[in-house]
């Protein structure tokens, strides 16, 4: 009888303990934490159009990405706080836990190998930008992947990879932030950037007698975006991809995507 008691006891054991697991990872997670703190704190870079831009005057944020955290915030109810950060440290403030998610960023392995993401909600391609003094000289991919040919990324960004896989034979120039690749190709230093195709618009109509992009015949490096969040935490990668499925089906995001010309 002892030992059948033993048995059943070890039976009850092994049948509860995920439980007890689960129950454990669900106190230990972010999302545990924001509630009870009652903060959502959100790294962004506030430099790029139309996701997230950082007014200096004012240390306000507008974008894309700040109208999704809001909204994610508003719905935890909870208040939200911006952190500043850069693409170079971008992964490492998810990592160091310095806040609980990111803004927008390209899915890439190399990311993948250290934090998590969560499910996309919009796509990017890549397109080349360049000065439009330079309009006669550069009217192809083939065009800029030539000696000679200055082209420009900032330090920690896909583009980064991008410039040398896109153009082997220009040289690379590296931009650290808090300035900008494309600022490179404005004051002569640089023939070319790439960036996203949402942002490549954005920077034609602030600048129209300036930027152009090249007439290429399609954007490369189709890439969907998501939201960094910590790798191990499951409870909050679960979390977030529930909420940006039913806000999906919402219309949440194409909503967004039409006031923000995505």
């Amino acid at each position: 009888m002892i030992q059948m008691k033993k048995f059943i006891a070890r039976g009850i054991f092994v049948l509860a303990a995920p439980l007890l697991a689960t129950s454990a990872q669900a106190e230990d997670s972010v999302l545990h934490t924001i509630l009870k703190e009652g903060v959502l704190k959100v790294g962004t870079t506030g430099d790029w159009n139309p996701m997230t831009m950082r007014d200096a005057a004012t240390n306000k944020y507008t974008g894309f990405d700040i109208d999704v955290s809001t909204k994610l915030a508003e719905d935890l109810g909870v208040e939200i706080e911006y952190v500043p950060t850069d693409w170079k440290t971008l992964v490492a403030g998810v990592t160091a836990d310095k806040y609980h998610m990111t803004g927008s960023a390209s899915v890439n392995p190399k990311r993948a190998k250290v934090a998590g993401y969560s499910i996309s909600y919009v796509e990017v391609g890549q397109l080349p930008m360049i000065h439009k003094k330079n309009a006669e000289r550069f009217k192809s991919w083939d065009d800029i992947n030539q000696a000679g040919v200055k082209v420009s990324a900032n330090l920690g960004t896909t583009q980064e990879q991008y410039i040398k896989t896109f153009f082997p034979n220009a040289t690379h120039v590296v931009v650290e932030s808090p300035a900008r690749d494309w600022q490179d190709v404005l004051a002569g230093r640089s023939d070319a950037s790439i960036t996203s195709n949402i942002e490549a618009h954005k920077l034609v109509e602030k600048y129209p007698d300036q930027m152009m992009i090249v007439p290429v015949d399609k954007a490369k490096a189709r890439t969907p975006l998501a939201v960094l969040l910590p790798q191990g935490d499951q409870v909050w990668i679960n979390y977030v991809n529930h909420w940006i499925s039913l806000q999906q089906a919402r219309g949440f995001f194409d909503g967004l995507k039409k006031k923000w010309g995505l």
